[in-house]
């Protein structure tokens, strides 16, 4: 169990119901960015894996974490070409790159631990919204395969919460964290809705 207070894990804006109606609506266009969306978190735990490899657990963790965004990468491709899409090229994500510029590059114990959080942030706003489109979707085989993955992120976002209770003090992740959510929150906002993850 999380030593962090579990109400600062909670994200401070909800995502409108238009988001998954936009979703529904363009759903191919959907499933290539959950699919490059896979395959960049898992880009991003080897990423951590080779920045801070004297981390033990925050490798073996990693590694695992790799591995079954990977997966999960593996079975949205499945599912794109059983309808005959195939993967097209990658798109930056504005939601993503925002969030990179509030992390603190000039302190390493800082860029550690707001590393940990935005981590764990993404994959919380991930479990929400893949949690949408499982309730909404009309397909009742990908309903079930969104609630998975949904089931899935949330592992992850308290993986996160987790690793930076490993390395750091326990106020200090509560009061960045705190911050973190004040921005995404301002983020998500700010960003038009369109059909992709974020």
């Amino acid at each position: 169990m999380s030593k962090i207070d579990p109400e600062l894990l909670h994200l401070r804006v909800k995502t409108p119901p238009q988001w998954t109606q936009t979703v529904l609506s363009e759903f191919h266009v959907f499933l290539n960015d959950h699919a490059q969306a896979e395959k960049k978190a898992s880009g991003m735990a080897l990423s951590m894996v080779s920045h801070y490899p004297d981390r033990s657990e925050l490798v073996r963790k990693m590694i695992d974490l790799s591995i079954e965004e990977l997966a999960h990468f593996r079975e949205v491709i499945k599912l794109m070409q059983a309808r005959g899409l195939q993967l097209s090229n990658d798109e930056k994500d504005p939601y993503v790159n925002q969030i990179r510029q509030h992390i603190n590059k000039s302190d390493s114990e800082m860029y550690l631990l707001d590393r940990l959080l935005t981590g764990a942030i993404i994959e919380a706003r991930g479990c929400e919204r893949f949690g949408l489109i499982g309730a909404a979707h009309p397909e009742l085989e990908l309903g079930r395969f969104y609630q998975l993955i949904a089931e899935s992120e949330a592992k992850h976002h308290l993986l996160f919460i987790k690793l930076a209770e490993r390395y750091i003090d326990c106020k200090k992740i509560e009061t960045r964290l705190d911050e973190w959510l004040d921005v995404e929150a301002s983020i998500i906002q700010s960003l038009p809705l369109r059909p992709a993850l974020h």
